[in-house]
């Protein structure tokens, strides 16, 4: 398998990429569709906006699944009118709510590419895509593994982030940790002979989550819309408001990141759910 692959420049003169997450936007075909008391669209749009006031030198943006909660092509037509109101470009893979061949043609037919390996001078980024058609939880596929062998062994010496909609380790929510990437284990074996700097970062779980295990950072970050309650064994929603991640790649591979929100109670979903 070849890579397809897309130079990754950086705006700053000292080589440092940055690049932003939008995740779990969940966006329906009607602008007022709301997802347990949360209109997605409108959550996003906020997001969006808050981004446009933050983001400075963005050198792109990675979506990483979940656009949309009806897999309908107008669903994804909202999603690409707003990105096209940030500078950055944008790239994406999709998740388990996603319907994979209308999502590609209604961001194919926007211009959004389609590049999964981005190659910068110190850093690669990896979109691999985990949906497992019919279920809620990820599986990468032989295909997927080969994309990924493919760059370590092509650029080892290149830090490397690889970007993912499920998580591969747990996050301490066992309702949703039952959900998680299945063979996360081939791709920790796969990222262990990799030797330079290695972070994973996914959506999918709806929170914040930060953790370095056996040498890889696992990185998750908030919806645009929903948030799910850290360290809840049962279904439950969190308090905290809808977000995005920024993230800073160093030349020598540190990477610094943060995560910014909307104002607190900026949309407030309905507590008294029990499923989603």
């Amino acid at each position: 398998m070849t890579l397809s692959t897309l130079p990754l420049g950086s705006h700053a003169a000292s080589g440092v990429i940055e690049l932003s997450q939008i995740t779990d936007t969940h966006l329906f075909a009607s602008i007022d569709g709301d997802l347990l008391g949360v209109p997605t669209w409108h959550s996003c749009r906020a997001v969006v906006n808050a981004m446009k006031e933050e983001m400075t030198g963005c050198d792109g943006i990675l979506a990483t699944g979940d656009l949309s909660q009806d897999q309908s092509a107008l669903s994804y037509r909202h999603f690409v009118a707003m990105m096209a109101e940030l500078a950055p470009p944008v790239f994406w893979l999709p998740g388990n709510h996603d319907e994979a061949p209308v999502m590609q043609a209604e961001l194919d037919a926007a211009g959004i590419s389609q590049a999964k390996h981005l190659l910068g001078e110190h850093w690669q980024v990896l979109l691999l895509d985990s949906q497992a058609q019919g279920e809620t939880c990820g599986r990468l596929s032989d295909g997927q593994l080969a994309m990924l062998d493919e760059a370590i062994d092509t650029y080892p010496h290149h830090h490397l982030l690889v970007a993912v909609h499920h998580q591969a380790v747990p996050v301490g929510c066992a309702w949703l940790d039952q959900h998680n990437l299945r063979n996360a284990d081939v791709l920790q074996s796969r990222l262990e002979r990799h030797c330079a700097s290695k972070v994973v970062l996914c959506g999918h779980v709806h929170q914040g989550f930060d953790e370095v295990r056996q040498g890889v950072r696992y990185l998750a970050s908030p919806s645009t819309c929903i948030q799910f309650k850290p360290l809840s064994d049962e279904f439950a929603l969190d308090h905290t408001a809808p977000g995005w991640r920024q993230l800073s790649l160093y030349p020598d591979g540190r990477l610094s990141t943060r995560v910014w929100r909307l104002p607190p109670d900026a949309f407030v979903p309905d507590f008294s759910a029990r499923g989603y």
